[in-house]
């Protein structure tokens, strides 16, 4: 089946930057006397979560050596609900997987899957905390703030979700879960604040990313003031948000999802669909057809969000581990995002399956976008015939010659940034149907 000749493109998104976290983060404990809440003889818990926060390694490092400077004792606590097969074992194996180790961190790792009941919500909903935060003096959550992948709300992924379901361990995943979409989206904010009020956190790190994964805001924030910072840097967080570079796409080719780039794998928001029973998806991006050519080797088999997918290919079926698979989304209740997809035997036959599809669109006009994942759109390859309308919009650069997707004889594409010499010659761009000609006009 022929298929559309691509562009390397090259968006441009908003870039500011942190380039130096440790500061930042002691430049934050400093700030109006947050870190006094740390004194001497306390042993404090810095609780880190699954989401592959950039330099997120670097920053619990600091935040310990804060606390061991201050005269307390600081150790990690994994914050991650259900996730890691909801095991001890395998949640420290995710921590790991980001970096966090007791060595890179210059503090041991306690973890647990038990937890203590702190009470409950004005509408009745239990609340946990991990059992070896709630034993220690303070509590310091470290949190990336960013749009949820199961909802729009005031707040979404950030300090208070990880107060709640994070550290309320996989007993707090099924409370909130359990009352689906509004479980989860409001339920949350009251079980967050109610961990906030406790008396057990001492302050929350909040990190902003840009959209080139890069740590943008390190900001400490108090308890108090948990919902008003957050839903703030929500705002900007989703300013900065990378995203595809058309609306209407016909098939998008995601090369690897994973844990390590969003917590369902490939990020909802991105998609443009979320897959959750009753709930609407987001109005844009328009994505007819997904195919999901890979899963990372930091999701350890984990594949939820795989349902998000049209299609998939046999290599990321094979390395799909359904026991933490399905541990996961039975906790998140929202059953499609572990549905196995077609399964093709690789990515060229999983493409061509998804471009069959497209009714009434010939093949080599499919508006195909490729990217490498989910979390970093920096550089994505793109039907040639969409070139026009992405430059027209002015926030995005062609970065070489058109070419024929780079398959290689086992049919799998190869990975983004292969070597010239790796792939098909390119054709010349002024050889392309008069597209500068186009784009001039």
């Amino acid at each position: 089946m022929p298929l559309p000749e691509v562009v390397e493109i090259r968006q441009r998104f908003p870039r500011p930057r942190v380039d130096d976290v440790g500061a930042a983060v002691r430049e934050q404990w400093d700030r109006d006397g947050i870190g006094g809440a740390v004194t001497p003889g306390m042993e404090v818990a810095i609780a880190a979560g699954s989401r592959g926060i950039a330099e997120i390694a670097t920053i619990v490092r600091s935040v310990a050596r804060c606390v061991r400077d201050a005269g307390a004792t600081p150790f990690i606590v994994p914050a991650m609900g259900s996730h890691g097969g909801a095991t001890a074992e395998g949640q420290v194996e995710i921590l790991e997987s980001l970096g966090i180790t007791e060595d890179s961190c210059e503090a041991p790792i306690r973890s647990s899957m038990e937890v203590v009941e702190l009470g409950t919500t004005p509408r009745g909903t239990p609340v946990y905390l991990d059992r070896n935060a709630a034993g220690a003096d303070g509590v310091i959550p470290v949190a990336r703030v960013k749009s949820h992948t199961d909802f729009r709300g005031r707040v979404e992924s950030g300090l208070l979700k990880m107060s709640a379901i994070g550290l309320g361990k996989h007993a707090q995943a099924l409370a909130l879960h359990s009352l689906g979409v509004e479980g989860i989206r409001d339920h949350m904010i009251d079980a967050g604040q109610h961990v906030a009020r406790s008396g057990h956190l001492l302050f929350g790190l909040a990190i902003v990313e840009n959209a080139y994964d890069e740590p943008a805001i390190v900001e400490a924030v108090r308890p108090a003031d948990f919902l008003e910072r957050e839903a703030a840097l929500l705002e900007t967080s989703r300013e900065w948000m990378p995203r595809l570079p058309v609306d209407d796409v016909d098939v998008l080719v995601v090369d690897r999802m994973g844990k390590n780039f969003s917590g369902t794998g490939m990020d909802t928001n991105v998609l443009g669909r979320f897959r959750i029973l009753g709930e609407p998806d987001p109005p844009s991006p328009r994505v007819k057809y997904v195919v999901a050519c890979d899963l990372t080797e930091e999701s350890h088999g984990n594949a939820l969000g795989v349902g998000l997918a049209d299609v998939i290919t046999d290599r990321l079926f094979r390395r799909i581990d359904f026991r933490p698979m399905y541990e996961n989304v039975l906790t998140s209740t929202f059953l499609e995002r572990a549905k196995i997809p077609m399964v093709r035997a690789h990515d060229r036959e999983a493409i061509e399956a998804a471009v069959r599809c497209t009714w009434g669109v010939p093949a080599v006009e499919t508006r195909l976008v490729r990217i490498p994942n989910t979390l970093h759109l920096e550089s994505v390859h793109v039907a040639r015939s969409l070139v026009p309308e992405i430059l027209e919009r002015g926030e995005a650069e062609v970065a070489g010659e058109p070419f024929p997707l780079p398959f290689g004889p086992d049919g799998h594409l190869a990975p983004f940034g292969a070597r010239d010499a790796d792939r098909p010659r390119p054709r010349p761009w002024d050889e392309v149907d008069g597209a500068r000609d186009a784009v001039a006009s």
